[in-house]
């Protein structure tokens, strides 16, 4: 038994974050078991869109530190190689897609063109100060 009050609070609290720390563990196999499942199912498409809805709640409990990130990384990994493996096609929709700004280089330019010519015009306001 605890003999100092900090002691005595320190054994509350490791009650309450160990259940809530088993809680999200236990959330973490079942969301790795929804993808298994899936991909025993055989049906890679669903398969693909279970592992992305699930993918999300492994990265949550990683970055919350109650598994390590490599550890994540290695069921996410194993996950998708046991997706691949699967027979058939389904749309590629494992890549994070990404955006291209074609936009941002014009609005660069613009804006050095507008400075290179306010400049002459201020050196001719100067000029004609003096």
């Amino acid at each position: 038994m605890a003999n100092t009050a900090q002691a005595r609070k320190r054994a509350r609290q490791s009650v309450k974050v160990n259940a809530h720390n088993s809680a999200l563990r236990s959330t973490l196999r079942t969301a790795i078991k929804k993808v298994l499942k899936a991909v025993e199912a055989g049906d890679k498409a669903a398969a693909m869109v279970t592992y992305q809805e699930n993918v999300s709640v492994i990265d949550r409990i990683a970055d919350k530190k109650i598994i390590h990130k490599n550890k994540a990384a290695r069921h996410k990994s194993r996950l998708t190689a046991a997706i691949k493996a699967l027979p058939g096609d389904a749309p590629v929709t494992l890549a994070k897609k990404t955006v291209a700004k074609p936009k941002a280089a014009p609005k660069a330019k613009a804006a050095t063109a507008t400075k290179a010519a306010a400049k002459p015009k201020a050196a001719a306001k100067t000029k004609a100060a003096e």
